[in-house]
């Protein structure tokens, strides 16, 4: 039962509470009517017949964050990871020692506020994605009782457009054509070939080896990484759903299995890569250096826009889903963790074959018509 005194001229609640056999009341004034400090007592007694905050000590949202990805995110890659500390690193600078506790809706919406000035859009949304993952492990732990990033209005530059991302099919059929005919002019012309047909992750790519190719069924299988922002050295990929094995055109095959006669035997490829580069200081062709390839070649075929190597990624799967590929088999190829993350991807994509397929539906019930 609470108790309501009058402490000068604030009033006080006092709510009873047993922890592990000590008496613990919680204290609390400074309310300037006792009817105000008569309903927030029977909010915190509402709330210890819940098991709710009032008996839960306040931590830092910092630092809940902090904790939160560092016990549930040790299966991400290296990148991810950076991303979640990223994050961790921006709520510290924005909220300092706030408590988890404490932040309303209208305070955390001063966050994405203030970042949109700097970041782009989907960077600010994929960040405030994160938080509210955590916040619903707090929601569960009883720390707090409602997702105070509900509803908010994510802020920043728009970033590239969508049609800046990928290349068309027309340009995609040109830039594989060129690189097939100039496969011998460098390392980076095989490695872009495979990048365009597969729409591999950049570490996935140079995390190749010798071993995950499958020339009698044309496959390869992808399920490690090389680790370049760290240094070099294999890594765990992106997702669990990013481990798979994908289907391969012969042509590119029969181009990997000539490439390798040049690297497979060579004293110092110790880890058998795919595309091992002994002038690198981490033994691959660095994400700089193919991206300049890249441009390089665009620029002399005029073709724009002037995409990088991830770009061919967007680029692969464009075109999959342009020549009527399901999006479920495009987000499996990919190494998606989830099909959401493909619908969303790829929504311009899919909204321009929805118009497609519109028209295609009326003339497929016109011809069940007799003539």
């Amino acid at each position: 039962m609470a108790s309501i005194t009058k402490r000068g001229s604030t009033w006080q609640y006092s709510v009873s509470r047993t922890i592990e056999g000590k008496y613990k009341p919680i204290r609390k004034g400074g309310f300037r009517t006792k009817k105000e400090a008569s309903v927030a007592a029977a909010q915190v007694e509402a709330n210890i017949a819940q098991g709710i905050s009032g008996i839960k000590k306040d931590i830092t949202f910092a630092q809940y964050f902090l904790e939160w990805y560092q016990t549930y995110k040790k299966d991400v890659g290296a990148i991810t990871l950076n991303s979640y500390q990223a994050t961790y690193n921006k709520i510290l600078i924005h909220f300092k020692e706030t408590p988890l506790q404490k932040i309303t809706k209208r305070d955390y919406q001063n966050f994405p506020n203030d970042l949109g000035e700097t970041n782009a859009k989907d960077t600010n949304r994929k960040l405030n994605g994160y938080i509210r993952t955590c916040l619903q492990e707090a929601i569960d732990e009883k720390l707090i009782k409602n997702d105070f990033t509900r509803k908010i209005t994510v802020t920043g530059s728009s970033g590239k457009k969508s049609s800046e991302k990928f290349l068309d099919y027309t340009s995609s059929q040109l830039l594989l054509q060129d690189l097939h005919k100039n496969i011998d002019q460098g390392i980076e012309n095989i490695m872009l070939i495979l990048a365009l047909s597969t729409g591999l992750r950049f570490g996935e790519l140079i995390g190749l080896c010798i071993n995950d190719l499958d020339f009698k069924n044309n496959r390869i299988k992808v399920h490690r990484q090389w680790q370049y922002k760290e240094g070099g050295g294999f890594g765990p990929l992106k997702t669990e759903k990013s481990e798979r094995t994908i289907s391969i055109d012969k042509l590119t095959m029969k181009a990997l299995e000539k490439h390798l006669i040049k690297v497979k035997n060579h004293s110092k490829n110790v880890n058998s890569l795919v595309f091992f580069e002994p002038s690198s200081d981490i033994y691959v062709v660095s994400n700089d250096r193919l991206n300049d390839t890249l441009r390089s070649i665009l620029k002399r075929l005029n073709i724009k826009p002037l995409i990088t190597v991830h770009g061919l990624r967007h680029t692969h799967s464009s075109i999959l889903l342009y020549k009527g590929i399901s999006i479920l088999y495009v987000s499996e190829r990919l190494g998606h963790s989830n099909i959401d993350i493909t619908t969303s991807t790829y929504a311009h994509v899919l909204k321009e074959l929805r118009e497609r397929d519109s028209e295609q539906t009326s003339i497929i019930f016109e011809q069940l018509l007799p003539l």
